[in-house]
């Protein structure tokens, strides 16, 4: 080892499930880490609708990386955008504004996530936001009550239609979520709010591509979830593909060759991701294949060919089809750690990756989700009991738990919503129609 780095330097890219797991796995390893993040937090991705919907606030969900980390003596954190990974040189050059940061690494954990993918259609980015970061929850619930505002302020019938129908596309987990909330919070939370407007009429349409809603948890609950939502009164449509959003709202091919055009000023996009751009960056220096969303073909070792010293995890491998979700990361993490102390101790290491799959949850309503633990299929109160539990328990310190329970608490005991503050810079010109596309890479 060079007398000059007497510690081996892990550089850890990414601050959410797998870069600050990773992080903390390795707090008594013999290693200095250096975490690089673009954002100043770690989000709790699986409550950003809650966060959209006026449920909980950002800092909830999103604690300040350095104070996760600042009682691990061996990890510092630094903030900037990652442009350039050299495998050869083994250096990550970040920035932030004209300050630029080159850090080396003898071993190198790239966690950079994902971001919405529109598969190939990013015209259509600035009119159907998705739901990947804190910018994107507080700009979507910025569209969402903003939408409310301005139909109390139309005169047209049509117009104030228009405002009044949220359109959300794709069917998984997230969009699911996102429609039930949007219906509830018309229904109780808003319901006696306005003086021309009757919250309540409001119209939540579900576009899916596919046959089912929540595709990935079965036929069975997939089809007691689609009878809890047209319940609850929202208008789910299979088999629609959108061949265009603008300001005036989204046009639906569906599979039987009818064409519809929905009046709607607030879509959301919740269809599709794309993995980081730094994943093709890595994959093209190291010989390794991307598939279609972006995601690295690694090794079984979750490493790049030819490269053992880097380990990529999360939303960016595409690894005998592991689904984008938080455990996948956290569990890669946990591995690639792992390895690198077995490594640095001379000891056997573990050549592959296995997953363990602890189950899959979604909430539909108050008191309704649906979760499937191993062969186990939960529906219902005792499906929501156990979300409720699982995300609890997952969230990052104490005051975080306490704070978020009491707004829980709150919305779904009784009918408030804490966090219903925007302001119109936050909307993107959603509600003048000034609207401006978003540089890539900024969340």
């Amino acid at each position: 080892m060079d007398s000059q780095h007497p510690r081996h330097r892990v550089v850890i890219i990414g601050s959410g499930f797998g870069g600050l797991f990773a992080a903390k796995r390795l707090k008594r390893a013999d290693v200095d880490v250096t975490l690089i993040s673009r954002v100043s937090h770690h989000t709790f991705q699986p409550l950003l609708y809650q966060v959209a919907t006026g449920i909980l606030s950002q800092g909830e969900i999103a604690p300040a990386t350095r104070e996760i980390l600042k009682r691990q003596k061996n990890a510092e954190v630094l903030l900037g955008e990652v442009s350039d990974i050299d495998l050869a040189a083994r250096t990550v050059t970040s920035a932030v504004g004209p300050h630029s940061t080159v850090t080396e690494y003898d071993s190198l954990i790239l966690a950079a996530g994902a971001e919405t993918g529109y598969f190939g259609n990013d015209a259509f980015e600035p009119f159907a936001p998705g739901l990947k970061s804190i910018d994107d929850a507080l700009e979507l619930r910025a569209r969402i009550y903003g939408a409310f505002e301005m139909a109390e302020l139309e005169p047209d019938p049509a117009s104030v239609e228009a405002w009044m129908t949220f359109v959300v596309v794709g069917a998984g987990p997230t969009g699911v979520e996102l429609a039930g909330q949007i219906i509830e919070l018309s229904r109780r939370t808003i319901k006696n709010d306005f003086r021309r407007i009757d919250p309540r009429r409001a119209r939540v349409i579900l576009i899916e591509g596919g046959d089912h809603v929540l595709a990935s948890f079965g036929p069975k609950q997939s089809l007691k979830a689609q009878e809890q939502l047209a319940r609850m009164g929202i208008d789910v449509r299979l088999q629609g593909m959108v061949d265009a959003v603008n300001e005036t709202g989204v046009e639906v091919r569906y599979r039987d060759g009818r064409v519809e055009h929905i009046a709607s000023r607030c879509v959301i996009w919740a269809a599709g991701v794309q993995a980081s751009g730094l994943g093709a960056q890595v994959a093209e220096q190291s010989g390794a294949e991307v598939d279609r969303s972006g995601r690295v073909k690694v090794l079984p070792d979750l490493t790049l060919p030819g490269h053992p010293e880097v380990f990529v995890l999360g939303d960016m491998i595409a690894l005998d089809d592991l689904p984008g979700v938080a455990q996948v990361a956290m569990q890669g993490a946990k591995f690639s750690a792992k390895k690198i102390r077995a490594r640095l101790e001379d000891r056997e290491e573990e050549t592959t990756f296995h997953y363990f799959d602890k189950g899959s949850m979604a909430t539909i309503s108050r008191f309704r989700a649906v979760a499937n633990v191993g062969r186990l299929e939960l529906r219902g109160f005792i499906a929501w009991c156990a979300w409720l539990f699982i995300h609890i328990l997952y969230l990052v310190g104490f005051q975080e738990k306490v704070s978020t329970l009491g707004h829980w608490a709150v919305a779904f005991i009784g009918r408030s919503r804490a966090e219903r503050t925007f302001t119109l810079e936050q909307a993107r010109g959603s509600l003048t129609n000034e609207r401006e596309p978003r540089v890539p890479g900024t969340g």
